[in-house]
């Protein structure tokens, strides 16, 4: 078994054309092709700003000895 790796094109039409030369003899192969999409250049654009909907919390003393507190009252 022989594992190729390859960079290729699709063409407008949505053909793949493969020319791979190999080192085997003439006869029958078994022929396994995993197609995995290039990841783009361009940074993918946020669909949607969350900002105005998130906000920081701003914590003033021990927030440990606070959540221990709240615990014990159970």
């Amino acid at each position: 078994m022989k594992v190729l790796k390859l960079a290729t094109i699709i063409d407008a039409s949505g053909n793949l054309h493969l020319d791979i030369p190999t080192e085997l003899s003439s006869g029958a192969v078994d022929v396994v092709i995993v197609l995995n999409p290039s990841i783009p250049d361009t940074p993918q654009t946020k669909s949607y700003d969350f900002s105005d909907l998130a906000g920081r919390l701003s914590w003033e003393g021990d927030a440990v000895a606070t959540q221990r507190m709240l615990r014990d009252e159970w």
